[in-house]
């Protein structure tokens, strides 16, 4: 088929890049929903779906087959993703209707008299395609409108709430017709913001429900099969069912992949239980996640062996105000505490510790001493070093449990 003199589908892939900017300019401009998106989604989502489309028109123009269900796979996975969004479905087919448009534009802008039955037979596969896009998208968006309140994801929600009650296996499979898995792996996640989650109006809230899309996407992908999460912006609990207990490596990776997807920091705790820990399991993970945060550890997943020291030493104790009184020599001098305390964090590297504080080095060394000095206590002796992390740890558990002003302890 060729119009203006040229073939219509080499002409619709050479200029599917151009089309898809244009497409998109107008977008934003001419619907709220689609203004509302962060920019990073219309770049990117959105302008993925744009430019496939217009290829999938040179592909229907070029071999004169109807789109099939595979053709349009990717257009249903993007109506799913923009019902989970909350972007209205007119707002969607209306989006259609302008690709649509354009291309018709761009192809039929130089048709010449000699090629009205080129352009009657454009005119049908493009009012073809269009119905099966229509049809497509429509349906798996009510589809993803259904099961995110259908009674299948409701027997979840009650599952969820089941487990961490600590039901035992058959109480939940009596009351809720699902039976638990043998094990689970239990997340606890802290999320950090997204950057467009800080921008005013409906894109902060498109911004939050992407992010979570995308990490609940690769937890499903890990065991393929839904998790049971409980999740907002800013994190929570997961479970996810195993038949083998997976490696922490594998584990980590997870993590790492989730907060890549989200592109967003994750710090995350997890624990490996049958269903009846799960409520233990949950939390523990919180006070892992609490110590792991309260002591400045950068994101990533942590178990409780990685704090074991700060988790033993956050107990009820009468120890803890004489451990936190240790450092009460450094209650005014705010400064010294808090080299101190990234010294520790960067495993006593100084450069480190001087590129984090945006000092000298050599002011790092001189305000170590002065904490030796103030304290008696040497992060150069063995013994000392122990008792330096104690101290921190016990003040950071006095303070995060309402203990106010006399750190100084007995």
């Amino acid at each position: 088929m060729r119009i203006g003199g040229r073939p219509v589908a080499a002409r619709l892939r050479a200029g599917a890049p151009r089309l898809t900017r244009e497409v998109l300019d107008r977008l934003p401009a001419e619907l709220p929903a689609y203004a509302a998106l962060p920019a990073e989604e219309l770049a990117g989502d959105i302008a993925e779906i744009v430019q496939h489309t217009v290829r999938l028109f040179a592909d229907v123009v070029e071999g004169r087959l109807a789109a099939c269900d595979a053709d349009l796979a990717p257009q249903r996975a993007s109506a799913a993703q923009r019902a989970e969004e909350g972007v209205p479905l007119d707002a969607i087919l209306t989006a259609y209707q302008i690709g649509v448009e354009m291309c018709w534009r761009e192809i039929t802008g130089q048709a010449r008299p000699d090629e009205l039955a080129d352009v009657l037979a454009l005119f049908a596969d493009l009012l073809g395609l269009q119905r099966a896009i229509v049809t497509a998208v429509s349906s798996a968006y009510l589809e993803a409108c259904r099961l995110a309140a259908g009674p299948e994801q409701s027997g979840r929600h009650e599952l969820f709430a089941a487990l961490l009650a600590g039901e035992s296996a058959d109480a939940v499979a009596g009351r809720t017709g699902m039976r638990p898995a043998a094990r689970y792996l239990v997340l606890t996640l802290a999320l950090a913001a997204h950057p467009d989650e800080a921008r005013p109006g409906p894109c902060a809230v498109i911004a939050a429900r992407r992010k979570l899309r995308r990490i609940r996407r690769a937890l499903d992908a890990f065991t393929g099969a839904p998790a049971l999460a409980a999740l907002d912006p800013r994190g929570g609990t997961v479970l996810l069912p195993v038949d083998t207990a997976p490696g922490w490596p594998e584990v980590r990776a997870l993590i790492a992949h989730a907060a890549h997807a989200a592109d967003t920091a994750i710090t995350a705790s997890a624990a490996l239980t049958e269903p009846t820990g799960i409520p233990d399991a949950v939390d523990r993970n919180a006070e892992v996640l609490r110590l792991v945060r309260g002591s400045g550890r950068g994101p990533g997943l942590y178990l409780l062996a990685d704090v074991l020291l700060d988790y033993q030493l956050s107990r009820p104790s009468a120890a803890l105000p004489g451990l936190a009184g240790l450092l009460a020599p450094l209650d005014r001098r705010p400064e010294l505490l808090l080299t101190l305390e990234t010294y520790l964090a960067h495993s006593r590297d100084r450069r480190a510790t001087a590129a984090t504080l945006h000092l000298h080095p050599n002011t790092v060394d001189y305000r170590i001493r002065r904490v030796t000095g103030l304290t008696g206590l040497s992060p150069g002796r063995a013994d000392d070093l122990h008792r330096l992390n104690a101290a921190l740890v016990a003040r950071r558990t006095l303070r995060t449990d309402g203990v106010g002003g006399g750190l100084g302890g007995a």
